[in-house]
């Protein structure tokens, strides 16, 4: 089934429900259109308003509304791999994300991000807002914030560099360093980036090396792209560079988080044993 993307304008005469409307625009069965709402693909927008997604089929729907949905059956039916949550601070919590699943979702849905299942997870509901994310193929430790105070605390730790992240990576061959350290200092898109790594083992048979890196910038796929670009990229990295398929997937984890509360100032410390998200 090809993908369905509705955009609407609610006109005079057609006040209804939004699965209703939903159903006869894109003549779906109800259920599917039920479905769609629930993995978050439908939106609406009041006037004056935001677009928001619209979960609540029986929401009824006037002239002057804008519906919007994007159906698209194969991203409906996957199944989000489960996160888990690591630490609860009340006012944010961290959690582990698995390779393979969203930070946030897209117009397409949420139902397999980490911020839908955030949601989903306490009880009573809390508000869930994103600090910072990582790349759906990466695992690791994500903050989500659980009030706008907060967030923006925490937001403006990592703008600060005040949050130390650690990854470690699997790439193919074994980068050179001269003085125990590593240092990738090349622009990506036009603005400047640098990335710091750390040889920890090299296995001469399979010609890999385990690296820890942190960045002291966050360019988009930053590690990633620096590291294909001097050679040697991650290993199941399904867009930079050659010779490094591997069946278990990008081999890539942020494996620690350290900061200093923003609300207790209390030191936060978290790690998770990489070995278990790298094969």
């Amino acid at each position: 089934m090809q993908p369905i993307e509705i955009k609407k304008t609610i006109e005079p005469g057609e006040q209804d429900t939004l699965c209703n409307i939903l159903a006869k625009l894109g003549d779906l069965p109800k259920a599917r259109v039920k479905h769609a709402m629930n993995c978050g693909a439908v939106w609406l927008q009041k006037p004056g308003g935001k677009m928001r997604r619209a979960r609540r089929s029986t929401a009824t729907v006037r002239p002057g509304d804008q519906v919007a949905m994007y159906y698209d059956q194969a991203i409906l039916d996957l199944e989000p791999p489960p996160a888990q949550c690591m630490a609860d601070y009340r006012r944010y919590s961290i959690w582990f994300k698995p390779a393979g699943m969203m930070s946030q979702g897209s117009r397409f849905g949420d139902h397999c991000s980490l911020i839908r299942q955030a949601e989903r997870y306490f009880k009573p509901p809390r508000a869930v807002y994103p600090v910072h994310r990582i790349d759906r193929e990466t695992s690791g430790l994500v903050i989500v914030g659980h009030d706008r105070h907060a967030t923006a605390l925490l937001s403006k730790l990592f703008q600060a560099h005040r949050i130390e992240k650690k990854y470690r990576a699997l790439v193919v061959g074994r980068p050179v360093i001269h003085t125990n350290q590593g240092d990738i200092d090349m622009p990506l898109d036009g603005r400047p980036a640098r990335t710091r790594y750390w040889l920890l083992r090299h296995d001469k048979d399979a010609d890999t090396s385990l690296l820890e890196v942190r960045i002291v910038t966050g360019r988009k796929h930053q590690i990633r792209r620096h590291l294909e670009m001097i050679g040697h990229p991650v290993v199941g990295d399904p867009v930079y560079g050659r010779r490094n398929k591997n069946a278990q997937g990008l081999q890539l984890a942020a494996y620690s988080l350290k900061f200093k509360c923003p609300i207790s100032h209390n030191m936060i410390e978290i790690e998770i044993d990489p070995g278990e998200t790298l094969s």
